[in-house]
């Protein structure tokens, strides 16, 4: 039975690793603190970055925006692996051996990391180790894939070339990468979670932070207006909210992929796998109750541009049905990953002049790995000073010649959309049909209205609160994307994912939204 013909996509887009575990109620913030260190952003940088930091004595707290392990980390498609694309000769090439060489070992060590975690603490998260493959079907990669292979093994890394993959379609070749794993990232954070609050870790949730103040201890700020005075402050929350040094907006870009959760006829093969041409295609499974899951995953593209975002869910189901017969889809979601110019995480000190501030980002769309692995670096320079891997992922590396085409390209991205936004013309009354959104002029006013299921409207500032860039709509999540550094809003403005901080102005009617508007002036 081909699911083209059923209701393909019943439900809104839902996470199986949200689905699937209890919701979390840490306290909000209300008090204001003292502490040694405060890690902003409770994915799993933050959860496995305060594990490590407790086990060295270090007072830590955790402050999220949200509930925990909700952005990224709970919409991952979870490989513990450290193949990564097509990424090691081309480091070797660019880089050079040692560069690489540290980027190999500190995600072949993030791997059995992640393992003895599980392990040391008996958390049942549906690890299982896989082997992870990488394949080509054109001719014109082969070469490609035989230098990574070369690469991969003198990094150490257990790789091998294949020229076929167990499914319906033949390849021109392929690596195998041994050793690896794959688990459920909730079930494993969400344990951790509740391990280093009974080791004294404090952990708040709905407690956004909205400012730092530098000086001789930092002074952090929440939304609530609560303050906490602290030694040293890791960013960990995915996309760098922080502005006022590091200018980390003009060297990240922000892209979104989507998943659809199959239910097949045909029993999965085994292995994790994802293709190195385009459109990229990431396939993998996930043992439940009554069977398993197979995750099909693919169709990037940069937040907030390209395609009516339904589309992609589409083109993710066309590409399930050539190799499975599917018989239901329970499940589908999108991700966002933050980019960076020269394809290797910023983690270490903010910036050079800013002693005893961290961050953690840029993992491109392999943060299972690069997190764990930040994780350990954080520990090591705040312990210890060092790192045997900082220099991979230092943030204020020189690798401006490498990478400076693509800084020009992204800004110049960043810049063409912010015109674009602003000059674009708007029809002044276009009709909204239920589950639709449509940017409108009124009153000479950029608007964004939503009507929901009941017919009911809802109208946005569309106007982003990070740098002042129009948003766009995005009909798959029914949500509000910046297509300049990735910030997203619900319908009804408040913060999904940063760099923005703030809501958008918002109203249930459009006089409720005007009369805010105007007040700007």
């Amino acid at each position: 039975m081909n699911i083209k013909a059923l209701n393909k996509f019943k439900n809104m887009p839902e996470s199986y690793w949200i689905a699937s575990t209890e919701t979390t109620d840490f306290p909000i913030f209300e008090n204001d603190a003292d502490i040694d260190t405060v890690i902003i952003g409770g994915g799993i940088v933050g959860i496995t970055c305060a594990y490590l930091l407790n086990l060295e004595g270090i007072d830590t707290m955790i402050l999220e925006g949200n509930r925990i392990a909700l952005g990224t980390s709970g919409h991952t498609t979870a490989k513990i692996t450290s193949q990564h694309d097509i990424i090691y000769s081309k480091l070797k090439s660019k880089m050079g051996f040692e560069i690489a060489k540290q980027y190999a070992d500190a995600n072949e060590t993030a791997i059995r990391e992640i393992e003895k975690i599980i392990s040391d603490n008996s958390i049942d998260c549906d690890l299982l180790l896989q082997s992870a493959f990488i394949y080509t079907q054109q001719k014109k990669s082969m070469q490609k894939i035989e230098d990574e292979v070369k690469a991969a093994k003198q990094l150490g890394i257990k790789a091998s070339y294949v020229d076929r993959v167990p499914f319906n379609f033949s390849i021109e070749a392929g690596i195998r990468f041994d050793d690896q794993a794959q688990f459920h990232p909730r079930k494993f954070l969400l344990a951790l979670a509740d391990i280093i609050t009974k080791r004294g870790v404090q952990i708040f949730e709905n407690s956004r932070v909205v400012d730092i103040e530098d000086g001789n201890n930092y002074i952090i700020t929440t939304e609530h207006g609560k303050r906490i005075n602290a030694k040293r402050v890791i960013i960990a929350s995915h996309y760098p909210f922080y502005n006022k040094h590091g200018a980390y907006f003009s060297k990240i870009y922000s892209e979104r992929s989507y998943i659809i959760a199959i239910k097949a006829k045909e029993n999965y093969p085994g292995g994790m796998y994802i293709n190195a041409d385009q459109p990229a295609r990431s396939i993998r499974n996930q043992p439940i109750e009554d069977g398993e899951l197979i995750f099909i995953g693919g169709q990037h593209h940069k937040t907030g541009q390209g395609i009516d975002t339904k589309k992609h869910y589409d083109a993710l189901l066309e590409f399930a049905n050539t190799i499975y017969t599917v018989e239901d889809i329970p499940f589908r979601w999108s991700t966002q990953d933050c980019m960076t110019l020269d394809d290797l995480p910023y983690v270490g000190q903010f910036t050079p002049n800013t002693p005893y501030l961290y961050v953690a980002t840029g993992f491109k769309k392999w943060g299972m790995t690069n997190s764990m692995a930040s994780a350990m670096i954080l520990r090591d320079l705040i312990v210890h000073g060092n790192s045997p891997w900082q220099d991979a992922y230092n943030p204020s590396r020189r690798t401006i010649l490498p990478s400076a085409k693509t800084f020009i390209v992204e800004n110049l991205n960043v810049a063409e959309q912010l015109i674009d936004g602003k000059l674009s013309s708007l029809p002044d009354n276009v009709s909204v049909d239920p589950g639709e959104g449509k940017i409108l002029k009124i009153d000479g006013e950029r608007v964004g209205a939503y009507k929901d299921d009941n017919g009911q409207l809802h109208f946005v500032d569309t106007t982003c609160t990070h740098m002042g860039c129009e948003l766009n709509w995005n009909s798959a999540e029914t949500t509000w994307d910046c297509p300049c550094h990735g910030s997203r809003f619900s319908y009804k403005g408040e913060v999904i994912s940063g760099p923005a901080v703030e809501p958008l102005k918002f109203g249930d009617d459009v006089n409720t939204l005007m009369k805010l508007l105007k007040e700007d002036y």
